[in-house]
């Protein structure tokens, strides 16, 4: 693909939707427009606390959204699309060996170089290529999210899907995410529970970099 090409389509978000407008029973907490995340700023590129997801992905999410709603359940979205510039915004913090002003809250068995040898981080996220998801289960009944035995974005084994120093109730709250996505077309990966891809997700190899807000769509 050529240069110029190749930079237009990453800034191309004609094939994006706002999520709630597929998904309106979703609740949005978009950590990384909030300064409660690893690094305890608002990252680069969080221009609104909004969820944006391909066309593709945010209809499969739909119909994600459709079952836990019939099992009493409502998704809730910590992170949807992620601009490069938020990875190298992460990419640059790493490098930043003395703030570590986050790490009892986030990573605190860890050093700040662990997270990306250990695949927490990555230098190239699938987030950016627009559909891939960071979720959990809210309960309709109570208005709380279930227990996954540990928050998102805890870097830490604990996070990994198939833990068992979890409780039983835990790792079944874990499965039961893993089975509503998974029967949604959608792939698990194996350090973080929270997190998945749509397996045919439209753009495998492009990486965008437009901000995360309701008016880049337009």
């Amino acid at each position: 693909m050529p240069l110029d090409y190749k930079r237009q389509a990453e800034h191309d978000a004609s094939c994006f939707v706002l999520l709630s407008d597929y998904v309106p029973s979703i609740v949005q907490e978009i950590r990384y427009f909030s300064t409660y995340n690893f690094i305890g700023d608002r990252i680069d590129g969080y221009e609104e606390p909004v969820a944006l997801l391909t066309l593709d992905a945010a209809r499969a999410l739909k119909a994600v959204a459709n079952r836990a709603n019939v099992m009493g359940y409502r998704l809730k979205i910590f992170d949807a699309y992620r601009p490069a510039a938020a990875v190298r915004h992460f990419v640059l913090w790493g490098i930043e060996d003395l703030d570590q002003r986050m790490k009892p809250y986030f990573y605190p068995e860890l050093e700040k170089q662990a997270l990306f040898q250990k695949g927490y981080i990555a230098s190239r996220s699938s987030h950016s290529r627009g559909s891939t998801v960071d979720l959990t289960l809210l309960d309709m009944a109570s208005g709380k999210e279930l227990d996954m035995g540990s928050p998102f974005d805890f870097f830490s084994e604990k996070s990994h899907p198939d833990c068992r120093d979890i409780t039983e109730q835990q790792y079944a709250n874990r499965m039961l995410l893993r089975d509503l996505m998974l029967k949604g077309g959608f792939a698990p990966i194996d350090c973080e529970w929270w997190h998945f891809t749509l397996e045919r997700e439209p753009f495998p190899e492009t990486y965008f970099d437009f901000p995360v807000a309701g008016g880049a769509l337009k």
